[in-house]
């Protein structure tokens, strides 16, 4: 038990350094804005980590310049639309549900539900498959007389 949380807590620690203090802005407020932004980036790497969390380089090199643009006076949204437009939608952890992305949001549920569609015709005709035939007026006439005996 202790070894858990012993390992918990290293894994939680580098995380919560992954923003190394020499990637910060002097500004509380750009930095507030920046670490927002990196928390809504993906770490391309990683892969299901954002920027924020990440010790990889590239996951550092995307933080800097998260922070280059916004110290050089960029909204959010330009920052972003930024590294949107260099690295694709891929780098969002949360991509909007637009244009040729749409059929990656719908085929999940769609498949899903066509799966349990097939599954409940397959077990119903299973079901009626496995069901046994009615006896004939002979093989009634046999039982009966076997259970006579």
């Amino acid at each position: 038990m202790i070894l858990r949380a012993l390992a918990f807590l290293v894994m939680m620690a580098g995380a919560a350094w992954a923003v190394e203090p020499g990637e910060m802005l002097e500004d509380p407020v750009l930095e507030d804005r920046a670490r927002a932004l990196s928390k809504e980036l993906r770490c391309l790497v990683c892969r299901n980590e954002s920027i924020d969390e990440s010790n990889a380089e590239l996951a550092r090199d995307l933080r800097v310049l998260v922070r280059e643009r916004i110290a050089g006076g960029d909204t959010d949204d330009e920052a972003m639309a930024f590294i949107v437009d260099r690295y694709g939608e891929y780098v969002l952890l949360n991509p909007p549900v637009t244009g040729s992305n749409v059929i990656l949001w719908v085929a999940g549920p769609v498949l899903l539900l066509a799966a349990l569609g097939i599954s409940g015709v397959y077990i119903r005709r299973r079901r009626d498959d496995d069901a046994p035939e009615a006896l004939t007026s002979g093989e009634e006439a046999r039982l009966a007389e076997l259970l006579d005996d």
